[in-house]
């Protein structure tokens, strides 16, 4: 049975912000309750169970609820295009994009009365952004398609096969698959050759496939392998079935990396984005995103066995790594799409 967190449980604290220094958690909920709904962007139901979070805030605090599905750069666009004429109020991005959202002066800080149990690699000092969780870049197999599905980039590359790798330069898990390919080939954040390379190498095949690596594709037989976040390809496999898929971290090197809500300036209901925060970060938030196959942020919280047997073992995670330069990912993702474009797609057949 869910513990649900309470109101009771969210009033014990207070809480410090920029936008309400000195309102504790019984009047922020208290204000999302006067706004009565919250707007996402890119925190879809099925993407990291963002489904539950969603009901439980609709149950716990009659707060309604609307996303739209899109990348984390077409996020931060549409609150940097729209402004005061905010129709989002929280979005989801991947790691590299918080601090270009930040530097737009796109966002607006709020710190979970949870912010001493994220570790301070994942989270910014002043509050703009936190990864909730972390994904590993897997790789997806249809098994009716390929006949001994790939557990490495070399093996891959000895495939027949065509691979699904998504939008890279505009989707965090695209650019991510880009950035675990070079960590396998001895690239890193700042060189990302060996993975452009690596990629020339299957287009040239004709073995990129510009397939999304959505779940209605791979339910219709249309993508053999995709690269994605290992919490997406689990979710997908159970959703369609175990029979048709596997899923597998690469051994021979991948990245390990999270997504953080960020809250728009603009917000229209900015309270209702807070306590959505302030849910996603607590025990039953973090345990929510669980049970969609992502790794919580929050160490301390304690999973249901029967969430923790949806997790891939922690063996096959034996050689993922984390971005440790951040400048320098951040500048080599924003050449990313060009590079892309230049040394990939021009050979797509």
């Amino acid at each position: 049975m869910k513990t649900l967190l309470t109101c009771a449980t969210l009033m014990t604290a207070a809480v410090t912000t920029s936008a309400m220094a000195n309102d504790d958690i019984s009047n922020l909920i208290k204000a999302a309750q006067k706004e009565g709904q919250v707007y996402s962007i890119g925190m879809p139901d099925s993407w990291a169970n963002w489904k539950d979070t969603w009901n439980d805030l609709h149950s716990n605090y009659q707060l309604k609820h609307q996303d739209t599905d899109m990348s984390s750069a077409q996020e931060i666009a549409k609150f940097e295009a729209e402004k005061k004429n905010a129709t989002a109020d929280i979005g989801d991005v991947g790691f590299a994009f918080a601090r270009i959202a930040v530097k737009k002066g796109v966002t607006q800080a709020y710190k979970p009365t949870t912010w001493n149990d994220i570790p301070n690699w994942a989270k910014d000092k002043e509050g703009h952004w936190a990864l909730a969780y972390t994904g590993t870049i897997s790789f997806i197999t249809n098994t009716n398609l390929v006949k001994n599905a790939p557990t490495s980039w070399g093996d891959i590359l000895k495939g027949d096969y065509k691979v699904t790798v998504g939008d890279v330069g505009s989707a965090s898990q695209a650019n991510n698959a880009v950035l675990a390919a070079a960590f396998a080939n001895g690239g890193s954040e700042k060189n990302l050759k060996p993975a452009l390379k690596y990629f020339e190498k299957l287009a040239k095949q004709g073995r990129i496939s510009l397939n999304d690596p959505s779940l209605a594709n791979l339910e219709k037989g249309e993508v053999a392998v995709a690269i994605m976040w290992d919490f997406n390809a689990l979710n997908y496999r159970d959703q369609i079935g175990k029979d048709r898929f596997t899923v597998t971290i690469p051994q021979d090197g991948s990245v390990i990396s999270g997504y953080t809500t960020i809250i728009n300036k603009y917000a229209q209901n900015p309270n209702a984005a807070k306590l959505a925060r302030e849910y996603i970060f607590s025990d039953q938030g973090q345990i929510n995103l669980a049970a969609g196959y992502a790794r919580p942020i929050r160490s301390s919280v304690e999973l249901p066995a029967s969430i923790q047997a949806k997790l891939l073992s922690s063996e096959q995670y034996s050689n993922v790594h984390p971005v440790t330069d951040f400048k320098s990912w951040e500048k080599s993702a924003r050449k990313l799409p060009r590079q892309w474009q230049e040394n990939v797609l021009m050979y797509v057949k």
